[in-house]
Parts: C-alpha cells; sequence; structure tokens
C-alpha cells in the first residue's frame, strides 16, 4: 500500500511534467509564430511604378501611349480572369481577377479610369495597371472582379463609357515620379507642387445668454489662416509605392439612370464632306453608311458610321468587314 506522503509527490511530479511539457508546447509555437511573422514582413510589398511607354505594335496594328488627361471613349468592355491570375501586369505588378484594375492599351498606368455600363447605369472608379485588350473592337479589359460588379461577368462584354479621373491620374503620377506625398484613402488627393489654397475664419460674438468655451478663442487665432492641405493626413515615402495607394477611389458602385444606346462601326471622322462622303461611297456595299456631322472643339467633322447594329457579335463582323476594305482605324462606338 503506498503511503499518502508518496502519493502526494507522485502526483506533483506528474504534475509538473506536464506543466514543462505545456510550456514547451507553447515556446515551440511562439517560436514558430515569430518566424512566421518575421517572413511575412521581410516579404517585399508589390513596387508601383509610373509608366507611359513607347508605342508597339500588336498583330500589325500600332499603338501609342501618352498622357490623355481628356480621354473619353465609348465602346465595348470585356474581362479577362484566370488565365492571367498571377501572372505580371505589364508595368510589374501581379494580376489579381478577384482585384478592382483595368487594362488599357494606351493610358498611363497606373492611372484611374471611371467605366460605366450605359446598359445598367452601374458604374465603377477602377485602376489602370495593365495593356490590353488587344482585339479590335474592345476599349477596356477589366478584372473578373470589376466585371461582377458591374454585372457583364456572364454575358462577357458590355456597352460602356470610359473617362479618366484626371485629378486622381495626375495626382499619381506626380506622387510616384518623386514630386509629393499622396493622401491617406479616402481622403482628397493632394499634390505639393500645386498652390494650396487658404481658409480665413472668423471668431464671432456669443449669442446673448452665451459664453465662450475655454481656449476657443485662441484656437481661432492660431487657425484663421491655413492650407487645406495642410490639416489632411500624409503618407510616409514607402507607403507611396505601396499597392495602398493603387487602391485609392476603387471598389465605389454608383448608380445612374440608363439611356437608350445604338452601335455603330465608324469608318473616320474628316473635316471636309467630300472626303467622307467618298469614303460612305466606298463602304455602301456594306448597308447602312451615312455621314452625319458633329462640332467637337469648335469645328465641324464628318463621321462616317456603319449601323445601327443590332448586337456586339454584328457590330464586331461589320468591324472586320470595314476594316478589310482598308480603314484599319475603324472603331465601334456607342451613341
Amino acid at each position: 500500500m503506498i503511503g499518502l506522503p508518496s502519493l502526494r509527490r507522485g502526483l506533483v511530479m506528474i504534475v509538473g511534467a506536464v506543466a514543462l511539457t505545456a510550456c514547451a508546447e507553447t515556446q515551440f509555437i511562439t517560436h514558430t509564430a515569430k518566424r512566421i511573422s518575421k517572413a511575412q514582413q521581410t516579404t517585399p510589398e508589390p513596387k508601383v511604378t509610373y509608366k507611359v511607354g513607347k508605342p508597339y505594335q500588336i498583330k500589325g496594328t500600332w499603338y501609342y501611349p501618352a498622357e490623355d488627361y481628356a480621354y473619353d471613349e465609348t465602346g465595348i468592355a470585356s474581362w479577362y480572369g484566370k488565365k492571367f491570375h498571377g501572372r505580371a501586369t505589364a508595368n510589374g505588378e501581379v494580376f489579381d481577377m478577384n482585384g478592382l484594375s483595368a487594362a488599357h492599351r494606351t493610358l498611363p498606368m497606373p492611372s484611374f479610369v471611371r467605366v460605366t455600363d450605359l446598359e445598367s447605369g452601374r458604374s465603377l472608379n477602377l485602376r489602370v495597371n495593365d495593356r490590353g485588350p488587344f482585339a479590335r473592337g474592345r476599349i477596356i479589359d477589366l478584372s473578373r472582379r470589376a466585371a461582377q460588379l458591374l454585372g457583364f461577368e456572364a454575358k462577357g462584354t458590355a456597352r460602356v463609357r470610359v473617362q479618366i479621373l484626371a485629378r486622381e491620374s495626375r495626382a499619381i503620377a506626380t506622387a510616384l515620379q518623386g514630386g509629393s506625398d499622396v493622401a491617406r484613402l479616402g481622403t482628397p488627393i493632394t499634390v505639393g507642387r500645386l498652390p494650396k489654397p487658404t481658409v480665413s475664419r472668423e471668431t464671432l460674438p456669443p449669442p446673448p445668454g452665451g459664453t465662450v468655451a475655454p481656449g476657443a478663442a485662441s484656437a481661432s487665432a492660431s487657425a484663421s489662416v491655413r492650407p487645406v492641405a495642410e490639416s489632411l493626413p500624409r503618407v510616409d515615402g514607402a507607403l507611396r509605392n505601396s499597392v495602398t495607394v493603387s487602391k485609392m477611389e476603387a471598389g465605389k458602385i454608383s448608380l445612374a439612370p440608363v439611356q437608350p444606346t445604338n452601335i455603330f462601326v465608324q469608318a473616320g471622322a474628316y473635316s471636309r464632306f467630300d472626303n467622307a462622303n467618298q469614303v460612305r461611297a466606298r463602304l455602301a456595299s456594306l448597308g447602312g453608311v451615312k455621314v452625319t456631322s458633329v462640332l467637337i472643339g469648335g469645328r465641324d467633322l464628318y463621321r462616317v458610321r456603319l449601323g445601327p447594329l443590332t448586337s456586339v457579335a454584328d457590330a464586331d463582323r461589320a468591324l472586320e468587314n470595314v476594316i478589310a476594305n482598308g480603314y484599319s482605324d475603324a472603331r465601334i462606338i456607342i451613341d
């Protein structure tokens, strides 16, 4: 029979062994977590660089990248996803089909655009960080997630209007080229090079029976004239090159009334009616070719258009026919 003291000693030894084992496991888990955390901290973030690029040629067509802060175009959008997921984009980032981004043939990277689905009225602000699409009848390629939010993932294409967000695009271009810092997410973008507006404030006397809070007068005096931008949070140089900056303005859906639209294939726009009429005559065999006039930038232009067409598929076929007749700059227009 085991005595009570011996039993107590045995229990103490067992408890001690269990405690040491638990302590060792805890130390192992903590050490492992630290190693994982350290590895995560040392993984370099993708660097965001600003790139316009040189002219390039795809399938016999030349494209000329440029800073175009007046860009505003209608046409057909498509989307890309799994095949390119995880691959490098044209400016060296990693394409994420579940993120919010877009590919454009000529706009700077990165720049911000507003894409409006003209059939649903939905609009979404996106960040351009890739080149494409290179199908002649498309003007922009969206990530799969962007197509989902706009509502055309299943359909594959959509009639859209693409407008550059000039203020935001100029700001990020300046920041990434070392010109200034960019305000944090959710705040207006500020550029250090631009003149900063000032706001003057006058302290009014309290209403009858009212009193001035302690310290209010001194606070008003110190803030009477202050640049607006100074009150906004800033980011440091490291964050300027992080992906966080790239998500500014993205992901917010807006809704607008839907207006009826038509699809046309435009062979060209000419300053002289007789030139436009000659083109119309050459394309007359394709059917439905008309010359219409429009005033742009204070001058009349004469557009040669085929349509209206009933579907994107019809527009694609008509576009190929117009190009085959020698008008390589023809494009699909939504009007």
